[in-house]
Parts: C-alpha cells; sequence; structure tokens
C-alpha cells in the first residue's frame, strides 16, 4: 500500500514539473535570464572583447512569424518553434544586426546597419560620457567663472536628435549639467549657458561653447523626499477601498494574461 502511494506521488510529481510547463509554454515568452547568457556567450564568442570593441545595445526576442504561431496554436503537442534573438550591438564602431539561433547556439544572420538613426545609448557609455565634464579645462574654468562648486555638479548625457540634416558618421550625444548643493531635485537647478557635445566612440568631448551667466534657481523650495520636508503639510487623502468579491476578471499563465 505504501509503495503504490509513493508510486501515484511520484506520478503527481512528473505530472508538475514536467507536463504543465511545457503545456504553458508559448512561441512569443519573453526571453529568460538563461537565454539571454547564452546569447552574450555566442556572440561574444564570434567578437572577442580581446580583439573586438563590443557593446550591445538591444537583445530582445525575434518573434517568429504569425503563421508558424497559428500552426502552433493548432497543435501544442508538435515541436516548438526555434527560439531566436534579435540583437543590436555596436562592434568596432560599427552598428550590426545578429540574429541568434539559441536552438542551434549560433549566429543565425548578420548584417551591418548603414541608415538614419543610432540604436539605444548604455548605461555604461552615459555613465563614461557624463563624468567627462569634471575633468575638461574649459568646462572646469566655466563653473569656476560662476562661483559654483566642481563637486556639486552632476551631468547628463541626451540624443541630439535629426533634423534633415546629411547623416552624420559619429555617434554624438549632448551633455547638460545641473547643480546640487542643497538639494537632489537637480532638475530644478540646471547650469545653462554651456553646450557640450560628447563623441561617444571616441569617448571625449569635442565641442564646447560657453555662451553667457544665467543664475542658477536657488534651491529652496526644490526638496521633494518626505523625511526632508517641514510644515505646514496639507492634509491627508481619505481612505480608499477597492473590493473584488468575486476576484480579477483575468487570469495570469506564464506570460499570458487571459
Amino acid at each position: 500500500m505504501v509503495a503504490t502511494s509513493k508510486t501515484i506521488l511520484f506520478a503527481l510529481l512528473l505530472h508538475i514539473f514536467f507536463l504543465i510547463p511545457s503545456h504553458q509554454y508559448h512561441p512569443l515568452d519573453s526571453l529568460t535570464p538563461s537565454e539571454f547568457t547564452q546569447i552574450r556567450s555566442i556572440v561574444t564568442k564570434a567578437y572577442p572583447k580581446s580583439t573586438h570593441n563590443l557593446t550591445f545595445q538591444y537583445v530582445g526576442l525575434e518573434e517568429p512569424t504569425k503563421q508558424t504561431v497559428l500552426s502552433w496554436l493548432r497543435n501544442e503537442t508538435t515541436t516548438n518553434p526555434p527560439r531566436q534573438a534579435f540583437v543590436v550591438a555596436r562592434i568596432d564602431h560599427q552598428t550590426h544586426e545578429i540574429i541568434v539561433d539559441l536552438s542551434l547556439q549560433e549566429i543565425k544572420s548578420k548584417q551591418t546597419y548603414n541608415g538614419y538613426g543610432y540604436p539605444l545609448l548604455t548605461e555604461e557609455e552615459q555613465e563614461d560620457a557624463n563624468k567627462l565634464a569634471s575633468t575638461y579645462p574649459l568646462f572646469v574654468a566655466s563653473i569656476s567663472k560662476r562661483g559654483l562648486k566642481l563637486e556639486e555638479v552632476v551631468c547628463g548625457s541626451f540624443t541630439v536628435g535629426w533634423f534633415g540634416e546629411e547623416r552624420k558618421n559619429k555617434r554624438i550625444v549632448k551633455m547638460m549639467c545641473y547643480y546640487l548643493d542643497g538639494t537632489l531635485n537637480a532638475d530644478m537647478r540646471p547650469i545653462e549657458g554651456i553646450t557640450m557635445t560628447v563623441d561617444l566612440d571616441e569617448m571625449k568631448i569635442i565641442q564646447f561653447r560657453d555662451r553667457i551667466i544665467v543664475p542658477v534657481p536657488k534651491s529652496d523650495g526644490t526638496e521633494y523626499r518626505e523625511s526632508k520636508l517641514k510644515p505646514p503639510f496639507r492634509r491627508s487623502l481619505k481612505r480608499t477601498t477597492v473590493v473584488q468579491p468575486d476576484g480579477p476578471s483575468f487570469n495570469i499563465v506564464g506570460s499570458q494574461i487571459r
């Protein structure tokens, strides 16, 4: 009797851990953390960082065709469509569009993109660009001329946009700086009159202009952190209760909302 019970329990566990996940699989499910790791390994193997300047600007699911998905939905017991990823990478200062086949563990196709526009900025390159100003002599002199403390200055990099001019080969961003000194609400204290342009591939400031000195707004009234705010405060909102006695009108199954 005990042996029979163990056999039934083992069968139930097999059903839970193997049958249910495969039924929940969908060709349009987002890439998993392990798949992102696989993609990085496949691309870096083809373009080793020891000999190539490689950065990943975008990685996402390369969706199968609509006909493929519909065919799979009609018979979910058929072989799952190949899992593929679309990668936009900067390789040796050029933008590449790459299709990675996760089923075959290889690059299926690749091409160099030479059209208008540039790939997304990465957090790392923006941080590197933002650090350039603090050691740039002309900028340091401009901050001193305004009577500001260099250690209280923070900068941000922004895309320059496209206004119909001829395509530029350089990947550049505009840098704007702000003043803290008594507040964390930097956006309320811009340092106006200074314009800087950064070449992201060379990672250097390629243009600097100090046109005019504009007074920096005072920090008074810019604080937004609750722990730092001072009375008088407005009255608290009255309590609100939302009740769904029959539960929500949808179900979440894996990555699907039904």
